[in-house]
């Protein structure tokens, strides 16, 4: 008899806590109401319109919506240096976490150099540039195994041109996505 009055005092207490928390959700509810019902839906409202953040995400690929960092793919350098400067940290990050955040992304960072200096040493300093950009992409959360690392030296020139305005854009590391 004991047992049986003990199984209904649980029931009842059972019972009185899921009431008790049907209860509470309610009132949550009732303060807050869905979305859907706080801004009806109608033809003049701004309510439902998408931002221009919305439609890039919506609309597609973020690399090459041309509102996006990720669209930007160069990274130029002085003469005879692979030292990375400061304003293109912003566009390294986002790179960096546009890969750290998509596990099927993979890079080629292809290192380039101007026309001046021999075969061999455009070829080093290319491949230095490189492994700079894929360092700081690194240390900023990418994870290097997706990352690989060329040089082109002065073979694939951005311009033709044999001045210090064409030498400028064919010292550069450039960020290539498989499958681009």
């Amino acid at each position: 008899m004991k047992h049986i009055a003990l199984a209904a005092v649980v029931a009842v207490a059972l019972g009185l806590a899921g009431c008790a928390k049907d209860t509470s959700e309610a009132k949550i509810e009732d303060r807050n109401p869905p979305a859907q019902q706080q801004q009806p839906r109608t033809q003049d409202s701004t309510a439902g319109r998408a931002t221009p953040q919305d439609q890039s995400r919506v609309s597609g690929n973020e690399l090459t919506d041309p509102n996006s960092p990720l669209s930007k793919r160069s990274v130029y350098f002085d003469f005879d240096s692979n030292e990375v400067k400061d304003q293109y940290r912003g566009l390294l990050q986002a790179h960096a976490r546009y890969i750290a955040d998509h596990r099927d992304a993979r890079v080629r960072i292809e290192g380039n150099t101007d026309e001046r200096g021999s075969r061999e040493y455009n070829l080093a300093l290319g491949q230095r540039r490189a492994e700079a950009v894929k360092r700081i992409m690194t240390v900023m959360g990418a994870d290097g195994a997706r990352i690989e690392t060329i040089s082109y030296g002065e073979e694939k020139p951005k311009s033709a041109g044999h001045d210090e305005t064409a030498w400028a854009e064919n010292r550069r590391a450039d960020i290539r996505y498989a499958g681009e």
